[in-house]
């Protein structure tokens, strides 16, 4: 059995996505509404602009893991990759490279990265599960390597205010999410690069006998998904002004919860742009009504927990239907 790439399938997953997507919007509005109702600090301009820079981050790994578990593999080093990249990028600021030249550095580091995971998924036969685990905690050791278990201050003011400031009255790590979206968008959605991804986590066999190159895929899922880590990387330590390794710890399972609750299905082949996106803010919405609210954080993670378990349920049930 094949499946064939065509205009009829990428439609129906388009009307599919956006209905879902719809969903989400209208889940994410009435907890907005049922916060600002519970406690007056929520809606204010402060709260809201901490609450896009808080998702912010993890909204971009979900689009970088997304790409990823849509060829129906898994990438758990990107919080790895993030305080890694923390550590780089202050490391050549430190060393007194220019700005712009250390962050190109550090966006090309995570982009081998990932070809690397690629390259050990394609060439040497491991589970996308066991290589990037092992690039997760060795990453973490290398960091810490690096720097002794310390911390690097970045005294550049210019790159640490970035991070601070707003254009338009957005702050500038949201309009970050836009400038990576955008792109994300029209490759996954609008270019055949992204419906022979969809092929490659429906049926791989299919896919090569319909002409891709599955291999090429691969490197491209899991570069960009590094690379999209290497971005948040340069982020935090903009925001933080510091680079250090500990930095993004869990993180990858915030980026798959966000991918998960987006309509990312995790057996492949179903998932967007859009939907981890807004599963990234309503992750972050939760946290910030829970803290303004005073409840426990493990409430927090409790929910998370079950608002997988609820939608991955519920894609099971879609996919025996089919």
């Amino acid at each position: 059995m094949t499946t064939e790439i065509t205009p009829t399938t990428t439609k129906t997953r388009r009307n599919f996505s956006f209905l879902f997507a719809l969903t989400l919007v209208g889940l994410l509005v009435l907890i907005c509404v049922a916060l600002s109702i519970a406690t007056p600090n929520f809606a204010t301009g402060n709260n809201i602009s901490n609450l896009l820079r808080q998702g912010s981050m993890i909204a971009i790994l979900a689009i970088g893991q997304t790409f990823v578990i849509i060829t129906a593999g898994i990438d758990l080093s990107v919080g790895a990759i993030v305080g890694f990249s923390t550590v780089v990028v202050a490391g050549l600021i430190q060393s007194g490279m220019p700005v712009y030249l250390a962050i190109i550095i550090t966006l090309i580091m995570g982009l081998l990265i990932g070809f690397f995971h690629a390259f050990g998924i394609v060439k040497m036969g491991l589970p996308p599960f066991i290589i990037t685990l092992a690039t997760l905690t060795s990453l973490r050791g290398i960091g810490l390597l690096m720097t002794n278990g310390s911390t690097i201050n970045i005294t550049d003011a210019s790159f640490n205010q970035f991070s601070r400031e707003s254009f338009l009255g957005v702050p500038n790590l949201f309009w970050m999410v836009i400038i990576v979206a955008v792109p994300a968008f029209v490759f996954l959605h609008l270019s055949k690069w992204g419906r022979y991804l969809y092929a490659v986590g429906s049926n791989p066999e299919a896919a090569r006998l319909s002409g891709v190159s599955v291999p090429k895929m691969i490197y491209i899922a899991y570069g960009l998904s590094a690379m999209c880590a290497a971005i948040v990387g340069v982020m935090l330590a903009a925001r933080l002004g510091v680079g250090n390794a500990t930095q993004g710890e869990g993180w990858e399972l915030q980026a798959i919860a966000s991918s998960v609750i987006g309509g990312t299905s995790l057996f492949g082949a179903v998932g967007s742009v859009h939907g981890p996106l807004i599963g990234a803010f309503i992750l972050a919405t939760i946290s910030n009504g829970a803290n303004l609210l005073n409840v426990n954080s493990f409430w927090q993670r409790i929910i998370t927990g079950a608002l997988i378990i609820i939608i991955v349920f519920f894609d099971q049930l879609r996919r025996r239907n089919r």
